[in-house]
């Protein structure tokens, strides 16, 4: 069973903004096979369609230009080329730090009315780690990171770097996830 080990950039705000729908504006993932080796990537900007202009916040934290965004395809054409990678193996799970990538998934692909059926086969890698080293609370990637004494590499909010630190912690601790029952 190969493991997809993603993250996602969305549309974002400065705090104080209620009420705005995010959207996924960058796709990374990594595959690996059942012995942890890296066996193919996925990586894709998407353009919003409800906010297509990025906010100066947004740029500043992703550094994902506005350009970018504007050549990118709408989340209904990357999606079914992220769904046909993704079943490029006959079975997968999804990893990734948190709930929030699911969820934007899921939100994006109701927004589109785009099957989601692969999105139940997650796993919150958080909180998982959080169980499994008995922490008192969730931490962020970075801080998980430097726990284990790791330094974080290429740039900070971008699905890609994301997605292959996550990669890096996860192959760390490989043998110890309860991942599969």
């Amino acid at each position: 069973m190969d493991r997809i080990i993603f993250d996602l950039e969305a549309t974002c705000w400065d705090k104080g903004t209620p009420g705005m729908t995010q959207e996924i504006i960058e796709i990374g993932a990594l595959r690996l096979n059942e012995l942890g080796q890296k066996v193919g990537s996925f990586h894709s900007m998407v353009r919003p369609m409800v906010h297509p202009v990025l906010s100066p916040y947004c740029r500043r934290l992703t550094h994902i230009d506005q350009e970018d965004i504007n050549r990118a395809r709408p989340f209904s054409e990357v999606h079914p080329r992220f769904e046909d990678w993704l079943y490029r193996s006959e079975s997968f799970f999804l990893i990734s730090w948190g709930s929030v990538d699911k969820e934007l998934l899921e939100n994006d692909c109701r927004m589109h009315r785009l099957n989601d059926e692969w999105l139940d086969f997650h796993v919150n890698l958080k909180q998982v780690y959080r169980d499994l080293f008995r922490l008192p609370r969730q931490i962020g990637l970075v801080a998980a990171l430097r726990r284990e004494g790791l330094e974080f590499e290429g740039e900070a909010h971008r699905a890609m770097s994301d997605a292959e630190n996550l990669t890096r912690l996860y192959l760390k601790h490989r043998d110890q996830w309860p991942l599969e029952g």
